[in-house]
């Protein structure tokens, strides 16, 4: 049994941060992967055409002005491959890589009186003073329950768990279940190598290009040059983007110059379509609907079949939804090869198969914390305690549970997740720091507190009721908010209210 301050689960961008921090700080820090490497996110989501769609620069870390200097993105939004030599590059530059142990996934964390005594599945244990679990959002794949898929003898990968060895589409029969970020990031790689690709949708999703490119010379540097302006811009931004916001609403502009503006939209990078669209965009259902008939017309220009095109228009409002971000998406399904399904229609047909892909997404927010065995006081189950959804405080901690920290957990980002979880991080550190040797629990009313502001703001979030981010997409899981919902400003907001107060929110023992 090894002692430790500070255990950290998970080696992904949040994982790899927190170590860094908790041993900058002085604490001794062991931090446990199940995977073979790291990345998290960016180790097991390996698919082909698996890539950013935050500008790679704002992804990255910004804590070492040398890092940001040294290492140079060859494009605005990096492919996996670069993203996983990103992410070592840093663990090795930081000396980290001796900290952590791989192949080695948690099975059980019990609180006992003190301390945190952790089991890992090859028999192992650790007694931790702090217990940190920065496991993810997007680290527990979903398999639905299809009939015929246990029986399916050909070939079938999860986006979230693809295998290190390539996958050879050539001359196969294949499927791809699903079209949200991941399915639409594959769908046009397969259909070029595959002797046929169909492709399985529920609902349609409103796909914008990435409009990717490499990053001229020019760009590097002045990325370089105006590095303590982009710091500033994404640590106080409410999304941690450097997009700038829009000055006007929809109806402020002529047609004539809305359409222009919807023109230009189309093609900005990546999230600019939402962060610097109009204003009400998200609000004003007319706004809302102005941009959905341009981007109809979008898609009904590019897929040349209209009964296809009928097929991708999707029933639901612009940003109800994580919209996805393309390339080569619509195109696709010009190509001879390729045929689109409506899943609520008709079944999959597995005779008809030889390789299937599941892009069927996550058990978001809570999956990878719910399968941890987390017992904490009195010997109350973590799992027990959520039985109706997460209850946290700052997305970061809950009642009954000290010295338990998750960020990047539920009740965490909505932006770019490495800027808001990073936010996390740094609070967790310095909880740490003033921690020193006793113990520390959030109160429950601090935990109702931020959870009822997380509840309250959900019922007027853009999102809607749809999907992963209130869990919808898991049977049986409680219908609950994962995100926060009152945002990074929300958050920067209660952080200094904890420190103003003396840490009131907590009881230190």
């Amino acid at each position: 049994m090894a002692d430790v301050d500070v255990l950290i689960v998970g080696a992904g961008i949040t994982g790899i941060y927190q170590l860094y921090r908790a041993r900058e700080a002085g604490f001794s820090a062991v931090l446990l992967e199940a995977g073979a490497g790291v990345g998290g996110t960016w180790f097991w989501n390996r698919y082909p055409g698996a890539r950013f769609d935050s500008e790679s620069y704002t992804y990255g870390y910004l804590f070492s002005r040398e890092l940001f200097d040294e290492w140079e993105w060859s494009e605005h939004f990096a492919g996996q491959p670069e993203i996983e030599r990103y992410l070592n590059h840093v663990v090795d530059r930081f000396d980290l890589r001796r900290a952590m142990e791989f192949g080695t996934r948690v099975t059980a964390a019990v609180w006992s009186g003190d301390h945190w005594a952790v089991s890992a599945d090859d028999g192992r244990g650790w007694d931790a003073r702090f217990l940190v679990a920065a496991t993810g959002v997007l680290s527990v794949p979903y398999f639905p329950d299809v009939p015929g898929r246990d029986a399916f003898a050909g070939e079938q990968y999860h986006t979230g768990l693809w295998p290190s060895e390539p996958v050879d589409f050539r001359d196969q029969r294949v499927a791809v279940v699903g079209t949200g970020s991941s399915g639409v990031q594959i769908v046009p790689v397969i259909a070029e190598e595959a002797a046929s690709l169909t492709v399985y949708q529920r609902s349609a999703n409103w796909c914008t290009p990435l409009n990717n490119a490499p990053i001229r010379p020019d760009e590097q540097r002045a990325l370089r040059a105006e590095f303590d302006a982009l710091c500033h811009v994404l640590n106080t931004s409410a999304a941690g983007f450097l997009h700038q916001p829009h000055d006007r609403g929809a109806f402020d502009d002529s047609d004539e110059e809305r359409l222009a503006f919807f023109e230009k939209m189309w093609h900005s990078p990546g999230f600019a379509k939402l962060s610097s669209n109009y204003l009400d965009l998200l609000f004003n259902d007319a706004a809302n609907d102005a941009w959905c008939a341009f981007l109809e017309g979008k898609i009904r220009s590019i897929v040349r079949d209209p009964v296809t095109a009928d097929k991708l228009i999707p029933t639901h409002r612009y940003g109800q939804k994580r919209p996805p971000f393309v390339n080569g998406y619509y195109e696709a399904f010009n190509r001879d090869n390729v045929t689109l399904v409506d899943l609520r229609a008709s079944p999959i047909v597995f005779d008809d198969l030889d390789i299937v892909v599941w892009a069927t997404g996550f058990d978001f927010g809570t999956g990878a914390l719910a399968r941890m065995g987390v017992v904490g006081r009195d010997g109350v189950a973590l799992n027990d305690h959520w039985a109706d959804g997460p209850q946290t405080f700052l997305g970061v901690c809950t009642a009954g549970f000290p010295n338990l920290f998750f960020p990047g957990g539920p009740h965490a980002a909505a932006g770019n997740n490495p800027r808001y979880n990073g936010d996390q991080v740094d609070f967790v550190t310095d909880t740490l720091i003033h921690t020193g040797d006793r113990v520390i629990e959030v109160t429950a009313e601090a935990e109702q507190r931020w959870t009822d502001m997380v509840d309250r703001a959900a019922q007027t979030n853009p999102f809607g009721e749809l999907g992963q981010y209130f869990g919808t997409n898991i049977p049986g899981k409680p219908r609950r908010y994962l995100l926060n919902a009152g945002g990074r400003p929300k958050l920067f907001k209660e952080i200094a209210r904890v420190k103003d107060t003396d840490y009131a929110a907590f009881t230190l023992l």
